[in-house]
């Protein structure tokens, strides 16, 4: 009776360890809305994923100005200044030479009548400095997979270039900002920006400075952005990079005065 005594104690010790090392159940079934594996995660998630971040910062304005605080001092005063989506996670990075600086943009889940409610991603903004070649980010940013199609839907402005990846999904209304999202297909999204404008001719070798993973709708586009969203062949196909080089530009003739006689 002793011996089978001491076996039921040790069982329950084990078991009782064993519930201990066990990750929650959330960061087991962390899961995001698209293949890039950020986009819907949970603050508490991206944490669990990448480690404490290295920096917090915060918007100034509409405008890409930041102040960037050590996790400590956020937690222990700026964050009680400001509403907690406004707290950026940082991660820094030096990767083939390039620094690599992710930061997490974050949406509250309003569903839940909570005075803090659970945090989401809702964008993930990748800089690069230096500045990068098209044909580089995918070395760079393992998560950042494009589509190799040439129809693969591809557009352009004087300053991004936008690609989609993959099916939409329901779920990712969650981050949705417009009061009419259940009207939208949303998928996951490519932005990639150059600060400096990209030329008109644009090649694999063409700088960008930021890469956007975000949540946007194909149709909305097709439908409102067709002034501002110019149609092209997807930029990580192999058509692409088989184009002829820019042709030359048109030299300018140099006008001759005519004097009187």
């Amino acid at each position: 009776m002793q011996h089978r005594h001491s076996q039921r104690i040790s069982l329950f010790v084990l078991l009782t360890a064993g519930l201990l090392v066990v990750p929650p159940t959330a960061s087991l079934h962390a899961k995001s809305f698209f293949e890039d594996g950020f986009l819907g995660l949970t603050q508490e998630e991206v944490h669990a994923k990448l480690g404490i971040p290295h920096a917090i910062r915060s918007r100034k304005s509409a405008l890409r100005v930041f102040s960037y605080y050590s996790p400590k001092d956020w937690k222990k005063y700026f964050s009680k200044l400001v509403s907690p989506q406004n707290g950026e996670d940082v991660y820094t990075y030096s990767r083939n030479g390039v620094q690599v600086r992710y930061s997490f943009v974050y949406k509250p889940d309003f569903r839940e009548a909570v005075d803090f409610p659970t945090l989401h991603v809702k964008r993930v903004e990748v800089e690069f400095t230096p500045s990068i070649p098209l044909k580089a980010v995918p070395a760079l940013v393992r998560e950042f997979n494009p589509s190799i199609g040439s129809k693969d839907p591809a557009f352009r402005s004087n300053l991004w270039v936008l690609l989609f990846k993959g099916p939409p999904s329901k779920e990712a209304e969650l981050v949705v900002e417009q009061w009419d999202k259940e009207d939208g297909d949303w998928s996951l999204a490519y932005q990639l920006f150059s600060v400096n404008g990209l030329p008109n001719y644009l090649t694999v070798n063409s700088s960008i400075d930021r890469l956007e993973f975000t949540v946007q709708s194909l149709s909305r586009i097709h439908q409102i952005g067709r002034h501002t969203h110019e149609p092209m062949v997807n930029p990580y196909s192999p058509e692409f990079a088989q184009r002829p080089p820019e042709p030359p530009k048109p030299k300018k003739s140099i006008p001759v005065p005519v004097y009187a006689e």
